[in-house]
């Protein structure tokens, strides 16, 4: 029985997706939202934008034509509508409402128009909760109940942070979400849940299987090198010259910290979008990139050839389309649609994801975690203090008891982000779906002939998962 099912569903999503184009075609609408939903004393409102396509919801059945319904993270809503091809695949079937909401300061959707990052005072509103009244106000005034007919059943889905939101939006606002596809996301990366160094471990694993035996030796290498040319005029001239940095290199500092950084970013991203095609979600680059980057550092480089075949290495992620005229140090490729200017901020607050390096289990310099440390660059930088407890308290999920239900948690392993996802549970009605081969939110993605086998089936599940929690809204 649950053989054939298998085989059943496996057929329902082929029948959906495969022989077929699904042109990502949505109409930009906006809504006026509070700016402060918890206070009664400001009526200050502004434009929250959100994408709509409602071609596929036809019929008349009730509680029928379900809205599928994306929690916009930390970036442009159309980026992730155009990267979340999932959604798109099963819409027909489902004959379903798609709807892409922006997250309150991102996008175009800016409570203080261009003054909106000006001041903490401005970025004080740019938090998961308000977010969360902001989507639960789009979907109470776009599918409002009719007398005695209930709302249109509404499937929540989210990558990463916009799975941490699905997941919340299920726990924090069930009458108004029926369901919850969260991928990828990390709702236990938080103090006192996961330990901080799970992140760069898992990191470098996926550097150690990707290509030879020599990839994360010499990354662990590379940063001394960097060091060690950092200390003279000369050997920072030698950098310029051969990273053609956007800015040069004046000092120390610039390699220690700035360079660093940077490095460490695009280690994190290239495993994030480690996919087996082609992609440009984070950065235009090949399929498994993490493979192609390693595959130019295969051998034991004297400190000169070592930054030759590290400069070399980088570009699969900085310039891999070739338009880049130099390398750019100072942010992330700002190319994608996704913002880290309101996510510092959001770090610096409720967002504490602890991280932290010992140089053995993993490939970066040791770096312990302090929060006391993290807290005074906070307070420099923005003016307030994090509160590293504040998700915790808000939404649990250290612990994720009998009252939560109706969510899936799907983790890919090869994504170091897993390591603070929901990987086990003893809450029946909280769904765990792995893929071993998958990568950052790879399910949510559009298929691709190259997928492996476990992301097919994960997909599979999620289908199975929604037209349960539909069959169910409709029977209350």
């Amino acid at each position: 029985m649950i053989a054939r099912d298998r085989v059943a569903l496996i057929c329902v999503l082929s029948a959906i997706v495969v022989g077929s184009t699904v042109a990502y075609e949505y109409q930009t609408k906006t809504i006026d939202v509070p700016i402060d939903h918890f206070t009664y004393t400001g009526e200050a409102t502004f434009k929250l934008r959100y994408l709509i396509n409602d071609t596929y919801a036809t019929g008349t059945e009730p509680y029928g034509r379900p809205i599928l319904f994306y929690a916009g993270n930390e970036g442009d809503i159309e980026v992730f509508a155009q990267n979340t091809g999932f959604m798109w695949e099963v819409a027909p079937k489902l004959k379903a409402t798609l709807l892409f909401v922006e997250h309150r300061f991102y996008g175009h959707s800016l409570p203080f128009g261009n003054a909106s990052y000006d001041s903490p005072k401005n970025l004080g509103y740019l938090t998961s909760e308000q977010a969360l009244a902001d989507f639960a106000l789009v979907l109470r005034t776009l599918n409002p109940p009719n007398g005695t007919t209930r709302a249109r059943p509404v499937i929540a889905f989210g990558g990463s942070y916009g799975g941490m939101l699905a997941a919340w939006m299920r726990i924090k606002y069930p009458h108004l979400v029926a369901g919850a596809i969260a991928a990828s996301a990390p709702i236990r990366q938080f103090e006192g849940v996961t330990p901080c160094g799970i992140f760069n471990q898992i990191l470098t694993s996926v550097y150690a299987v990707a290509y030879n035996d020599a990839c994360v030796p010499n990354i662990r290498r590379s940063w001394t090198t960097l060091q060690n040319y950092s200390t003279s005029a000369e050997g920072l001239k030698t950098l310029n010259e051969k990273f053609h940095f956007c800015t040069n290199l004046t000092k120390a500092t610039d390699v220690t910290d700035t360079l660093f950084e940077y490095l460490k970013d695009v280690y994190g991203n290239l495993a994030m979008i480690n996919y087996p095609y082609a992609s440009n979600f984070l950065a235009p680059v090949p399929a498994y990139p993490v493979r192609e980057f390693c595959g130019r550092l295969e051998k034991n480089y004297t400190e000169a050839e070592l930054l030759d075949r590290l400069q070399s290495a980088l570009s699969i992620y900085a310039n891999y389309d070739g338009k880049a005229t130099c390398l750019n140090i100072n942010s992330s490729y700002d190319g994608s649609g996704i913002s880290d200017r309101g996510w510092d901020f959001q770090a610096c607050t409720e967002m504490v994801m602890p991280m932290c390096a010992d140089g053995v289990r993993d490939m970066f310099p040791p770096e312990p975690w302090n929060l006391q440390t993290y807290a005074d660059r906070c307070f420099k930088r923005y003016g307030v203090h994090p509160r590293s407890q504040s998700a915790l308290v808000n939404y649990g999920g250290d612990f994720l008891d009998a009252s939560i239900t109706n969510i899936v948690f799907s983790n890919g392993l090869i994504d170091p982000w897993s390591g603070g996802g929901v990987l086990r549970t003893t809450n029946a009605n909280v769904k765990i779906v792995l893929i071993p081969e998958g990568a950052h939110h790879i399910d949510l993605r559009a298929s691709n002939a190259n997928d492996p086998a476990s992301v097919t089936w994960a997909r599979v599940e999620h289908v199975r998962n929604i037209q349960r929690w539909l069959a169910e809204y409709r029977k209350i």
